[in-house]
Order: C-alpha cells, then sequence, then structure tokens
C-alpha cells in the first residue's frame, strides 16, 4: 500500500511540452504579461459558462484557465501553441474562434450552397412560366 502511494506521488501532471513541444515565444513579464493572458484568455470559451469568455467568466475553470494561460506565457509560449495546449486538452469547443475545417466548414458551406441551388431553382421556375405565359 505505501509502494502505491509512493509510486502516486511521482506521477505528475502532463506538462504543455508534452502536447505542443518547447516554448518558441518569448517570456514576458509585468504588464505586458498580464494584457498577453487576457488576450489569450479572450480567445478561450470557458467550459463551464455558455458562450462566454475565460476572460470574462468568473468561474472557478476559468480562473483556472486564466492562470495556466498566463504560467505559459511567463514559461514562453507563443499564443498558437497555447490554443493548441487547450484544443488538445479540452477539444475545439474550447476555441471561440473554431477552426474551419471538418464540420465547421459545411456549417458555414451548406447553406450557402442551399441559397444558391434555390435561387438557381426559382430563377429556372419563373423562366419557364415567362415562356409558357408568352405563348
Amino acid at each position: 500500500m505505501i509502494l502505491l502511494l509512493l509510486a502516486l506521488l511521482q506521477v505528475r501532471a502532463p506538462d504543455a511540452e508534452q502536447f505542443v513541444g518547447a516554448p518558441h515565444g518569448v517570456a514576458l513579464q509585468g504588464a505586458a504579461l498580464d494584457r498577453r493572458t487576457m488576450e489569450i484568455a479572450s480567445l478561450l470559451r470557458c467550459p463551464v459558462c455558455q458562450g462566454m469568455s475565460v476572460a470574462d467568466s468568473p468561474s472557478t475553470v476559468a480562473l483556472d484557465m486564466k492562470a495556466q494561460v498566463r504560467e505559459l506565457l511567463a514559461r514562453g509560449y507563443a499564443e498558437e501553441q497555447i490554443l493548441s495546449y487547450f484544443e488538445r486538452s479540452y477539444g475545439e469547443f474550447v476555441l471561440l474562434k473554431p477552426k474551419f475545417r471538418g464540420v465547421n466548414a459545411l456549417v458555414w458551406v451548406l447553406p450557402l450552397l442551399a441559397l444558391v441551388i434555390g435561387v438557381v431553382l426559382v430563377s429556372m421556375k419563373l423562366r419557364k412560366l415567362e415562356l409558357v405565359d408568352g405563348d
């Protein structure tokens, strides 16, 4: 039993470096760190609150995520790396501006395609009616 407890104490939470590699940015401090923390936190969706960014949410989860963003910026991680880290941890839902690929692309393209098809069908029907009335 004691060996199991000692083994559990040795287990650490996965680090960002395991997910997104070594930091590519410049380590920030002071006011610049605070400003970038809020900018990046505003790009992340709070998993608890509906439609609120991590920067705006008062939830404990959002505060923890904001602290994690701050820590990653202080360690020198770039914005893309931080967003990728959170996307891998929480899924694509965590991004307030999702990437234009897969299902997200279909959500934008299919309504436009349906609109174009509808306009073509209506114009063809109107032309057919004009030809019948013209005879």
